[in-house]
């Protein structure tokens, strides 16, 4: 089971979510990121070629929840992901507008 860790930027961004949204973001990342965190699926992918404006130990993912996009990175070595942000993307953006 991974440990998930949250950046301390990411309480500006939770706080800034309506508690609705907010507690299903936090239960989807519990739920989907606990166990194999780097396994591609319909509401998770790999952000190839994504240089995000934090420093990242790995590769960055993205969860989808709804209109929220959870980025993260993984540390298998550790069994550690890192929720670097939550933010939420309006049609018509790409992630890199909204990073």
């Amino acid at each position: 089971m991974f440990r998930i860790l949250f950046a301390a930027a990411v309480e500006g961004d939770l706080k800034a979510i309506a508690p609705y949204h907010r507690n299903r973001i936090l239960d989807e990342i519990e739920e989907s990121l606990a166990h194999e965190p780097t396994v591609p699926s319909r509401n998770r992918k790999l952000l190839v070629n994504l240089l995000p404006p934090w420093e990242a130990t790995s590769l960055v993912w993205e969860l989808r929840s709804g209109d929220y996009r959870v980025f993260y990175d993984v540390d298998p070595a550790g069994l550690t992901v890192n929720i670097r942000a939550i933010r939420k993307k309006p049609r018509g953006k790409t992630t890199e507008d909204i990073l």
